[in-house]
């Protein structure tokens, strides 16, 4: 006789809430909730692509957590890449809450809030701790990644295990010696998982991620070869590459200079928790390199990604202070761009070949591997866990569905497996999981300095405009009681024509303005709102038909 299934009803349920990260490369944060409940995953920023002009950076929807900020337990932290803490200070700017990381990821968090003036209730813990926050059993398992002290979660709510992965690859020699706790994955599936959350970065490409360790070996063949400077752009958290780079300097009679403030900042932090371990003497003052030989000199710098303003893009164009390139210099760009900076990349590297320096890149050489597994690790992954539910998480749309494609070529039932979308939500209990159809706010937020959620889709269509066809001002000064145009109209120009070249087109379009405002003037409309609208598409049409261009026409009445 078959045993009745419990009613759904009486059955304890939690709910994943993602509200970044999904879609899109960025922005991790996912919401854990579990009856009045909520646990935070992450808080991460991502930066703006192309058409976010004068965008800084961009922060995860917060609404639903301040609507519910009384349900909060606590914030955990896989590892302190930008995309996981970027956003912290601004969350904690909203709700205080106690926030959960490893020992290096609460320093990053540490340097951050300082800058936002902005103080923390950080409780630092290990791989390996049990934590207890709220009704949520958090176990935190090591993993491997390109930052050190990176975490996997096992959490034990009422309702069932949830396993997220964070971000991580499968490396069996990594710098550091302490690879993934591959005994403790297979036991929490053994024990029996839920719903696994699982990275997805790479799950488009096959096969395995090569181990750091190949990194290693390249840049020791290129200081053993070296005869003159080397400079050395990576990503500033990568601290075991730094390590790396640092282990050949001793070894080839090198002393190393940091350049470029988070670099400075991260190797700072690592030497003090020691993550980083570098012989006395070895670290100079970047000032202070001029009258070391240029075969005796590594400079690690920020800038591997072809940021504008960082250390590397100021050497290429020579505007760095304390760093002219000399012809001969080795550059080394060990990483590879990430999806939207390759033409940024390649216009540095090109200024670098310019300037006569000799420059090894990914194109040319292993200088760089992800921090992401791939297919075959993704796989292992799976096995070990062996999750009911299955949840793809951490990556652009293309790289959920394939990843969903793997679960599934694993033997997983497709029912169980949820691509879902920011804002949505998963409803799980040990008997079912399902979409629910209500969904909660998670918009992309975009910092412009220091102004949070201020520009919206108006404001950067605008921006779009100005920077594609520039901006007209009509400016004209009308006498109150009669609405009779007093003083011009006027016409300003920016960013639309070369005035001087152009003085027929701007004395037609300020003839063709004037008709405008007579035609007002005749009608006696009082209404200026409707007068500007009048000049505006008098003078749009006209612009157009003469240029083909559209720029914003901003027409300005002073009242006298």
């Amino acid at each position: 006789m078959r045993r009745r299934q419990p009613s759904n009803k009486k059955v304890p349920a939690f709910r994943v809430i993602p509200i970044g990260g999904l879609n899109e490369i960025g922005k991790n944060m996912t919401l854990l909730e579990y009856k009045d409940e909520i646990l935070i995953i992450d808080c991460g920023l991502s930066f703006p692509d192309d058409e976010m002009y004068g965008i800084d950076i961009v922060i995860p929807d917060f609404t639903y957590l301040i609507a519910n900020r009384e349900k909060i337990k606590g914030l955990i932290l896989t590892h302190g890449h930008e995309d996981h803490i970027g956003a912290v200070p601004y969350l904690l700017k909203h709700i205080k809450v106690p926030v959960f990381g490893t020992r290096l990821t609460l320093g990053l968090v540490e340097n951050k809030l300082r800058e936002h003036n902005v103080i923390g209730d950080l409780k630092t813990i290990k791989a390996g701790d049990r934590v207890q926050i709220g009704s949520f059993d958090i176990e935190t398992i090591r993993t491997t990644h390109s930052i050190a002290d990176s975490i996997c979660l096992a959490i034990t709510t009422p309702a069932g295990v949830v396993f997220h992965s964070g971000d991580f690859k499968v490396d069996y020699t990594p710098v550091d010696g302490e690879p993934i706790d591959f005994s403790r994955l297979a036991e929490i599936g053994k024990k029996g998982v839920t719903l696994m959350l699982c990275d997805s970065t790479n799950a488009t490409r096959p096969g395995f991620t090569a181990s750091e360790k190949v990194v290693g070996q390249t840049i020791e063949n290129i200081f053993r070869s070296a005869k003159t400077r080397i400079i050395i752009a990576t990503f500033s958290s990568n601290v075991h590459r730094v390590q790396k780079i640092i282990e050949n300097a001793v070894k080839y009679g090198r002393k190393v200079a940091v350049s470029g403030r988070s670099m400075e900042n991260v190797v700072a932090l690592a030497i003090e928790l020691g993550y980083l371990d570098i012989p006395p003497g070895t670290l100079v003052d970047l000032k202070m390199t001029k009258n070391i030989p240029d075969d005796q000199l590594v400079i690690i710098t920020t800038g591997s990604q072809g940021e504008p303003m960082s250390a590397l893009s100021r050497i290429a164009s020579g505007e760095h202070k304390a760093v002219k390139l000399k012809k001969g210099d080795m550059v080394i760009l060990s990483s590879t761009p990430v999806p939207g900076n390759e033409k940024t990349v390649s216009n540095v590297v090109n200024k670098l070949f310019e300037k006569g320096a000799e420059v090894i890149y990914s194109d040319i050489a292993d200088i760089h591997v992800s921090g992401h597994a791939c297919q075959e690790e993704l796989k292992l992954l799976h096995s070990l866990i062996k999750p009911k539910y299955f949840m793809p998480v951490h990556g652009e749309y293309r790289h959920l569905i394939q990843h969903a494609r793997l679960a599934e070529s694993l033997g997983m039932n497709k029912e169980n497996i949820f691509v879902m979308d920011n804002g949505e939500i998963l409803k799980v209990n040990k008997f079912r999981a399902l979409k629910e159809e209500a969904t909660v706010e998670a918009d992309a937020i975009l910092v412009d300095g220091l102004g949070v959620g201020d520009v919206g889709n108006i404001v950067l269509r605008d921006r779009k405009l100005l920077s594609e066809s520039g901006l007209i001002i009509v400016v004209a000064a009308i006498e109150k009681e009669s609405q009779m145009v007093v003083s011009g109209p006027d016409i300003i120009s920016r960013g639309f024509v070369y005035v001087r070249e152009n003085e027929m087109l701007m004395e037609e379009a300020r003839k063709v303005a004037i008709e405008a405002l007579e035609k007002c003037s005749k009608k006696k409309m009082k209404d200026w709102n409707s007068m500007k609208s009048q000049v505006r598409d008098a003078l749009s049409s006209y612009i157009y038909e003469t240029t083909k261009r559209s720029p914003i026409i901003l027409p300005i009445f002073l009242e006298v």
